[in-house]
């Protein structure tokens, strides 16, 4: 299962630490999903999503205002009781001494965040479901072509890295070469990425490494890419049948989401920047509706059926 360091979360969503006394850099959080504890103030704990990140709006905390010291101090003591991950007030809601207090006695740490509840709920949940997604880690080269992420596959030494410089050239993005890790963020959607030691370089063998950030501009680099189009580039086979009209899509599979997939052979003279960017083309223009074999294939049989009628 995937984690998140309590202190990156910490970090990327900026929040204030209201119990620096508690260590909070070894908890973790494992699920993406947030919870207001609505119904736990009022002292129903059936069913209490203790393992995920609490979130304190003002509804909630206009609610404990309302509430008597004694009473108060009781939801409190129970509320944390539980083993949650952290809590969070939100529009810089200032919590009460004794919740701080019971925090630090029971390492519970306690954040603040300047963010309005729904504003803040949208993106941290966002940025979880990126962080925790199932992850897996493949042999290839993830580049942004006009929008479309391909990611090229292959044999090694089979020509992967240069077609992307050639398309880093040509004004297209590396998002990453050699090594693309792929999370699925969604039921729909692969994202992937580029490990941190390996971000931004190109490997060219007779060469070496480039760095391709410092080299041709930040234009030319981006962080994540959506996974749209799979190429896979192989050695041309005189004896192999390869598809020449496409009607029919074939397919390869990460973490169960199927990924339409092309099969490319490689052989002297044939320019695979240009080739893969109209493969790109192609299938946004097959996105959007349009689809150029299907038309040919209604062209002709619109022709036939006129010959037919003719005789």
């Amino acid at each position: 299962m995937n984690t998140v360091k309590m202190s990156k979360v910490v970090e990327k969503m900026n929040l204030k630490d209201l119990t620096p006394d508690v260590d909070h850099i070894e908890k973790q959080v494992k699920l993406p999903d947030i919870n207001r504890p609505a119904l736990q103030l009022t002292g129903y704990f059936d069913h209490f999503a203790s393992e995920r990140v609490q979130v304190i709006g003002y509804v909630e905390y206009s609610f404990l205002q309302m509430l008597d010291e004694e009473k108060k101090k009781e939801v409190y003591k129970t509320f944390l009781s539980y083993e949650i991950p952290c809590l969070i007030f939100c529009r810089s809601l200032q919590p009460d001494e004794f919740l701080l207090a019971e925090a630090n006695k029971r390492n519970i740490p306690v954040f603040s965040t300047d963010k309005k509840t729904s504003q803040f709920m949208a993106e941290i949940i966002r940025w979880l479901n990126v962080e925790l997604a199932p992850c897996i880690s493949i042999h290839g080269v993830l580049v942004d072509v006009y929008g479309v992420g391909v990611l090229i596959m292959g044999e090694s030494g089979i020509g992967k890295s240069e077609a992307a410089l050639e398309l880093i050239k040509r004004g297209h993005r590396l998002v990453s070469d050699d090594v693309v890790e792929i999370r699925k963020v969604s039921d729909e959607t692969l994202v992937g990425s580029a490990p941190d030691i390996t971000k931004h370089f190109i490997e060219l063998r007779g060469i070496g490494i480039v760095d391709v950030k410092n080299l041709f501009g930040v234009l030319s680099v981006r962080e994540t890419q959506n996974i749209d189009l799979v190429i896979t580039l192989e050695d041309w086979d005189r004896d192999k049948e390869y598809d020449r009209l496409g009607l029919e899509e074939q397919h390869t599979e990460f973490l169960g989401k199927k990924v339409v997939c092309h099969q490319l052979p490689i052989r002297p003279g044939r320019n695979l920047a240009i080739i893969v960017e109209t493969a790109a083309i192609n299938h946004r223009q097959k996105s959007m509706g349009y689809n150029a074999a299907q038309e040919l294939y209604r062209r002709v049989q619109a022709n036939l059926a006129k010959k037919d009628y003719s005789i």
